[in-house]
């Protein structure tokens, strides 16, 4: 083989290499941000998710994009005793009050059912400045504790679970509102570090 031919079989080779690395990496942000941050309903085997989707407005659910999940926001209502429908009831009412501007994507209830109000390609408003990058969980409790009963706590754990191997994110990722703004929320996790990093661990 000629020196002519083979530097033209080289670039053809460098060629051939480069659009296989154009291939992947397109297929790449197919799978990772378009098909992983464009999940509307979600489900998980282990529970029973009601979508109870908000209205479009501005005060509960605005619409806007969420591109990327970096990370998971454990919140309590700070309600004793309401139901998940009670509070999705109560983001629902914000379109017409205007007295507030606040959501969830998710809330627990009390027998452990989770309602979905917000799809997870969208921003939730819950978490402050991590809106932006965040999918936010609101949880119901019986009492002034914050506390969470049996069914709320295990209904948290298989669904920030399911949301980890969803994005790909560990436990270093499940945060408390008060890790982001100093906020006592949720309050018995704030107020109980050993039970917040006895969740954490519990997560898989």
């Amino acid at each position: 083989m000629t020196k002519k031919r083979k530097l033209k079989r080289g670039r053809i080779l460098l060629a051939l290499l480069c659009l296989i690395m154009i291939i992947g990496t397109v297929g790449y942000y197919y799978y990772f941000i378009y098909t992983q941050n464009n999940i509307e309903e979600y489900e998980v085997d282990e529970l029973s998710i009601q979508h109870q989707f908000l209205t479009i407005n501005p005060y509960s659910r605005s619409g806007k994009s969420l591109k990327k999940v970096k990370g998971i926001v454990v919140h309590y209502t700070g309600n004793p005793g309401s139901t998940a429908k009670n509070n999705r009831d109560y983001f629902e009412s914000l379109k017409d009050k205007h007295t507030a501007s606040v959501s969830s994507h998710f809330i627990i209830g009390l027998n452990g059912e989770v309602i979905q109000c917000i799809p997870l390609n969208e921003i939730s408003y819950a978490s402050n400045q991590r809106n932006k990058d965040t999918i936010s969980i609101e949880c119901c409790h019986p009492d002034e504790s914050g506390k969470f009963n049996d069914a709320t706590y295990q209904s948290l754990q298989t669904l920030v679970s399911s949301l980890m191997t969803t994005y790909h994110l560990n436990q270093d990722d499940v945060i408390r509102h008060y890790d982001v703004t100093g906020k006592n929320c949720p309050k018995y996790f704030v107020e109980h570090e050993n039970a917040w990093q006895q969740f954490k661990n519990s997560l898989h």
